[in-house]
């Protein structure tokens, strides 16, 4: 493997990563950082826990000037992966003088004009705060020579193409810009060519969405069965859980059944404020919680090296969901499990996701001898709308079927949101839009 010695980068930036121990560079950071040490625009596919942050910001540290001002900007799309992303640069810029300021929705903007106040050289931000921040005149990106969008995939799935637009146009035409994303959907391949001047693209076999390294299993039983089945599978756990629910009130009720059962368990949900959210997660990340519940919110975002095991509660309704949730285990190439329980109305959405997974499936039916008894009605699998619409999940009673909604989990600007196809007419910022 290449040492990060080897890459180009000065003294201060290889004695913060010293201090990490960090050494040798995954396949995704020895491929980018000397072309963006280079100052070309670059194209990574790269799935989670690959590396992608030390990929972009390594060199774009190394390329900023202290007390000069907003330089550098990385938008992301949640709170909690923006948070993340802050939380790693400081790490690397320990011993170059450049600040970093985070500013994301739930926060009171008084904490974010107070970091910026003091001044800092990067931004990282969800869209629709940054675009908050630059109506007041509080942000100005006329200094910024560097550009990332990471997880550009989700952001649009997430209906953030229009802030993303009016954001890149308000940024200098001499910039180097990144776009990291864990698939290359057309419309990520359109924004690349209207914003990136001939980037150099690095599709990583490595990087695929198999989720090598994860010992994947799955189970197929009733769904009043689920409770008795968790505490099976976490009891002889020695290291950190996560366990995922496609509802809020579903982890509700999970946490509930945790603290019910004498686990120290944490929970995450889109209506919970920032600041409970915050807490959670950080008792969860020094370890003096062993267990987090939580929605899809928490399925970006979450860098925890000691979790051994993911547990999908509830089956998610799209096969990225998936990878993005197991993607919490097995971290910086270390080894992790994931169990998915598998309702006997959720078989269909189940059988789809299977499909997409490249590695070896446990069948926990055959392991263990349970045996599956699913009502002729819900024989008749019809897959569900995976791709935009609404979804139904199950609630948390027997019979209870709840909308699934971004609200609350998401930025609410990212409702109603149009997608490609207004190139050349007025945005809804009021200004002509190059799309």
């Amino acid at each position: 493997m290449t040492k990060f010695k080897e890459l180009g980068l000065n003294d201060e930036i290889l004695r913060a990563l010293d201090d990490l121990r960090f050494e040798d560079a995954f396949p995704i950071q020895e491929a980018c950082i000397p072309v963006l040490l280079s100052n070309r625009d670059v194209i990574g596919q790269a799935h989670t826990g690959s590396g992608k942050t030390a990929a972009f910001s390594l060199a774009m540290l190394q390329q900023i000037t202290p007390k000069k001002g907003i330089q550098a900007m990385i938008m992301a799309p949640t709170r909690e992966l923006a948070m993340q992303i802050s939380g790693e640069i400081e790490k690397f810029a320990k011993y170059t003088g450049i600040k970093t300021a985070t500013v994301y929705g739930g926060q009171g903007m008084g904490i974010q004009l107070d970091a910026l106040d003091r001044g800092v050289e990067v931004i990282v931000a969800t869209p629709g705060r940054l675009i908050d921040h630059l109506k007041r005149g509080s942000i100005e990106l006329g200094n910024v020579k560097y550009v990332v969008l990471d997880e550009a995939d989700t952001m649009l799935d997430m209906g953030f193409i229009d802030d993303i637009q009016f954001i890149l146009d308000l940024t200098p035409e001499e910039r180097t810009m990144s776009l990291f994303s864990a698939t290359m959907p057309t419309e990520i391949l359109r924004l690349s060519e209207e914003y990136l001047k001939n980037p150099k693209q690095f599709l990583l076999d490595a990087d695929d969405l198999s989720g090598e390294g994860i010992e994947q299993a799955y189970l197929v039983i009733k769904d009043r069965d689920k409770f008795d089945f968790l505490i099976d599978f976490i009891k002889p756990v020695k290291g950190q859980v996560i366990v995922f629910c496609s509802t809020k009130y579903r982890t509700r009720d999970v946490a509930k059944f945790l603290h019910q059962k004498k686990y120290d368990a944490v929970a995450i949900e889109g209506d919970m404020s920032q600041h409970r959210r915050e807490q959670a997660m950080a008792k969860f990340r020094s370890n003096k919680a062993d267990i987090l519940v939580a929605t899809d919110v928490a399925s970006r975002g979450i860098d925890v090296p000691r979790v051994e095991l993911v547990i999908n509660y509830d089956v998610p309704n799209q096969d990225m969901v998936y990878f993005h949730r197991i993607g919490r285990t097995a971290r910086a190439g270390l080894k992790g499990r994931a169990i998915t329980f598998v309702s006997y109305s959720s078989v269909g959405d189940w059988n789809l996701i299977k499909r997409q997974i490249k590695t070896e499936l446990k069948d926990l039916n055959k392991e263990m001898g349970v045996e599956i008894k699913i009502p002729d009605p819900l024989k008749r699998q019809i897959p569900s709308r995976r791709y935009g619409g609404s979804s139904y999940s199950r609630g948390s009673r027997q019979g209870d079927y709840r909308r699934s909604s971004r609200s609350g989990e998401s930025n609410s600007r990212g409702r109603d949101r149009k997608r490609f196809g207004s190139r050349g007419g007025q945005n809804r910022y009021g200004g002509r839009s190059r799309w």
